[in-house]
């Protein structure tokens, strides 16, 4: 049958972080494996919505990205969509605000989400135990990647200016630097010459600490981070956080940076405690962390090349690809029922 490898891809916004990093670049591996994919943008208003859901039937299967299925949305795919296939990186039962319990919303969306995939694609372990919970009957783990040649691999070690800290997010996640702050004016009273690199989109200011506030731009971000010492990636425990895929940590140890990071979710894997970076909690935990990142190029450097070579290794996208283009093929030609 000529459509029997045609794939719905349905995300609500395509320029999306998780759609760059999680979908868009499998596409044209996805056409090598003989499946042609359409990429379509989902609206806010579900009368449209509908419409575009419609169109299901003319693929052999259906990849929704991120978003969970409103009741609307599941009686506009039921008994259309031939195969449903789910993709996420987050935490998506959760709002961020309010992140110790699930939102009743949410979560119903979730469920009825679950309940319908032939497949369930998880971003992180936890979010894969979310799934198998919620009654999803086949899910695969598969982190988030990235192309690794887009992250300069540091050259030099050694400090010839002031040392820099850097923490790479958005004006979204950047509460989670803040609760940091305490501890980042200690690091600035103990180490003077410190600097802190912020890459993001909105700024903030430490109290005797060096800060430059960086906008973040997508050609640049590689050698902006290849110019930092140590990358920092605090993280609060609570359910939501759990769910977290830790990008900014694949790309501190793409660049060839020391990690120094909350032992939280998927950064608690990403980040090998005395092999790539090292791991904080406490407040003082954080301090002696970075003084002893400051005082020793050589455990930078040897940390630092380390998660350069498990970044290429195991969470670039060439290595990511195959993988994935393996999970939706199965999928698609998985018998319905």
């Amino acid at each position: 049958m000529a459509d029997a490898k045609r794939l719905l891809i349905l995300t609500r916004d395509r320029t999306n972080v998780s759609f760059r990093q999680r979908i868009e670049p499998y596409i044209e591996p996805l056409a090598a494996h003989g499946v042609a994919a359409e990429v379509v943008e989902l609206t806010d208003n579900a009368f449209a919505r509908r419409t575009q859901m419609r169109r299901a039937h003319e693929f052999a299967g259906v990849l929704l990205h991120r978003k969970t299925l409103t009741a609307w949305d599941a009686w506009a795919l039921d008994g259309i969509a031939h195969r449903l296939l789910y993709d996420f990186d987050d935490a998506v039962m959760y709002q961020a605000r309010s992140c110790e319990q699930p939102d009743p919303q949410r979560l119903r969306r979730f469920q009825r989400t679950m309940t319908r995939a032939h497949l369930v694609i998880a971003g992180s372990p936890t979010l894969a135990e979310h799934a198998q919970r919620e009654g999803a009957q086949h899910v695969a783990l598969l982190p988030t990647g990235l192309d690794s040649r887009r992250f300069p691999m540091k050259s030099h070690y050694e400090t010839k200016g002031p040392l820099r800290l850097v923490w790479i997010g958005s004006h979204s996640t950047l509460k989670q630097l803040e609760t940091l702050v305490p501890v980042l004016e200690a690091v600035g009273k103990a180490l003077p010459k410190t600097v802190l690199r912020i890459i993001a989109d909105a700024p903030l200011e430490v109290k005797g600490l060096e800060v430059e506030n960086v906008p973040w731009h997508h050609e640049h971000e590689g050698r902006m981070l290849a110019e930092c010492d140590i990358g920092i990636a605090p993280l609060p425990d609570t359910p939501f956080t759990r769910g977290k895929c830790g990008f900014k940590i694949l790309e501190y140890m793409a660049a060839g940076l020391p990690v120094v990071a909350s032992p939280v979710g998927a950064s608690a894997d990403y980040v090998q405690q005395n092999i790539n970076g090292l791991w904080a909690t406490e407040p003082e935990e954080w301090v002696r962390a970075i003084e002893r990142l400051a005082g020793d190029t050589a455990l930078r450097k040897r940390l630092g090349r380390s998660g350069r070579e498990r970044a290429c290794a195991k969470f670039d996208f060439v290595a990511l690809g195959p993988r994935f283009c393996q999970l939706v093929t199965e999928a698609l030609e998985r018998p319905v029922g």
